[in-house]
């Protein structure tokens, strides 16, 4: 099998990164050389290669999948947006200035050269659009939807949310504002997150063939263990507690309050937590929210001091300051926990006070700190990535991390390190740290979670989903044959 499919979705969060996924997952465990693709993708969510470049957290997820090491071949343009106007842009894992227009740049040249080289090297691209290729407003400088389709001859396969609701009206609608040139390009649909019996959906099924001439090439079932690798962090929404919470090990619940940023950043971080039976993890914006809270998370930050003075306005700032609850501060968020943040980068606005809860004090740098660290943590050997601006120039002598990284006191645990607690020895240590100071005695650890391994057994979840819910004839027929001739849809006044 040779060939590609570009997946794209009827919004943000529809599917598309979990179905690219689960493609790759079948398709590799059939023994197929096939490699993800996002062409520009817009995520505070990211993870570091093996190089040192930075590409979307679902990249590394879907590469992961596919049984590869996380590329910047797989997302050769990243934008982190670091405000409502502006966002920083990442060119083949490096960061190249900031983009405050979307029409200021066009990526065709570099994304187009990227998939043309990974279609040399593998079998198979399975490709995955970005937002909705319904956004007219941006098809003239499109190179993640329809541009690229149009560009690489790439048959198009729409997927939409069922549990939104009007999943009907929003596959006719996409199809129904492109023009005929663009609606060519899309072959059919697949329904995500069905709820229910599959004859009631059916009828509607059948109207959405009849009416576009494109078929429903499966439903995929709504699956609860089918949320960590977030690609989204507006996923993340205030209150709602994240996983699916399991019975405490020991006879107590632990309860952690993770504050949901405007600006954050790789809130996949806490999903670890999540994870761990006993540990309740719900995001919150309100002071109120963290009276009970055993554990208050401070998450990073694509702009530490913006989302800085959002906690000072909220009243949060005061409340982490004058509880005595345990906080965990990561990168932005430990950078907040010093007494002097110095920025001239990514806020540009100069010195500006922390919180003042560790003798810390961080200054930006113009180059980006991109790297895949070892060492050790509360006596346990760790690993992690680090992606970051700030560079601390004081800390104090109690050093979470060896060598010399992080801060660690008897209320406050800090440390640029994404991805530290998936390390499971280190979480568990971490967690009994949590339960002392908390007055959790009898919560204890589960002794057998093992965070690599779920998220292992979500992809082939998530593949099991496409071999048994999806028609893979139909499928490799359009990787193989590319886009067919397919009915204009005309919507004619009544």
């Amino acid at each position: 099998m040779r060939g590609a499919l570009l997946v794209a979705g009827t919004s943000s969060d529809a599917g598309k990164s979990v179905l690219v996924a689960g493609i790759c997952r079948w398709l590799a465990r059939e023994g197929v050389r096939v490699a993800p693709f996002k062409a520009q993708n817009m995520s505070n969510n990211s993870a570091v290669t093996p190089s040192g470049g930075e590409i979307g957290r679902a990249q590394a997820m879907q590469a992961r999948a596919a049984g590869l090491e996380p590329s910047t071949r797989f997302n050769p343009v990243l934008l982190k947006p670091g405000s409502d106007h502006s966002s920083q842009v990442v060119i083949h894992g490096k960061p190249a200035g900031t983009l405050r227009d979307y029409r200021e740049r066009n990526f065709a040249d570099t994304v187009l050269s990227t998939l043309d080289e990974l279609r040399r090297d593998f079998d198979v691209v399975i490709c995955e659009g970005a937002g909705s290729p319904a956004e007219v407003n941006l098809r003239d400088r499109d190179i993640a939807n329809l541009g690229l389709a149009r560009a690489a001859d790439l048959p198009v396969l729409v997927v939409g949310d069922i549990d939104r609701g009007g999943v009907l009206a929003h596959l006719f609608g996409t199809l129904a504002v492109l023009d005929p040139a663009d609606q060519a390009m899309i072959q059919a649909f697949v329904i995500n997150k069905f709820r229910g019996d599959q004859a009631l959906l059916q009828p509607g099924l059948d109207w959405l063939t009849a009416r576009t001439g494109r078929p429903v090439l499966g439903v995929l079932p709504w699956h609860e263990d089918l949320w960590l690798d977030t690609e989204d962090s507006l996923s993340y929404t205030a209150d709602g507690a994240i996983g699916r919470p399991l019975p405490p090990h020991g006879d107590q619940w632990l309860r952690v309050a993770v504050v949901r940023l405007p600006r954050i950043s790789n809130a996949t971080d806490v999903e670890a937590l999540a994870c761990e039976p006993g540990v309740a993890v719900r995001f919150v914006t309100e002071p109120s929210r963290l009276a009970d809270a055993d554990l208050i998370v401070l998450p990073g930050s694509k702009s530490t001091v913006d989302d800085l003075e959002w906690l000072r306005d909220r009243g949060l700032a005061d409340a982490i300051v004058n509880t005595s609850t345990p906080v965990l501060g990561i990168c932005g968020g430990y950078q907040m926990l010093g007494r002097r943040i110095v920025d001239h980068v990514e806020s540009r606005r100069g010195e500006v006070a922390g919180l003042g809860l560790v003798d810390l004090e961080v200054e930006f740098a113009v180059e980006k700190t991109l790297t895949r660290p070892t060492g050790t943590a509360l006596g346990r050997p760790v690993s992690g990535y680090e992606i970051h601006h700030g560079r601390v120039v004081r800390q104090p002598r109690s050093h979470l991390i060896e060598p010399l990284e992080g801060v660690h006191t008897d209320r406050v645990i800090g440390t640029h390190w994404h991805g530290l607690l998936d390390n499971d020895d280190f979480r568990r240590a971490f967690l009994r740290w949590v339960a002392e100071r908390a007055g959790r005695e009898g919560f204890l650890p589960a002794p057998d979670t093992d965070v690599v391994e779920a998220r292992a057994a979500q992809l082939d979840t998530l593949g099991d989903l496409v071999s048994r819910h999806l028609d893979l004839a139909a499928i490799e027929a359009l990787i193989v044959d590319g886009p067919r001739r397919r009915p204009t849809l005309r919507i004619a006044a009544r």
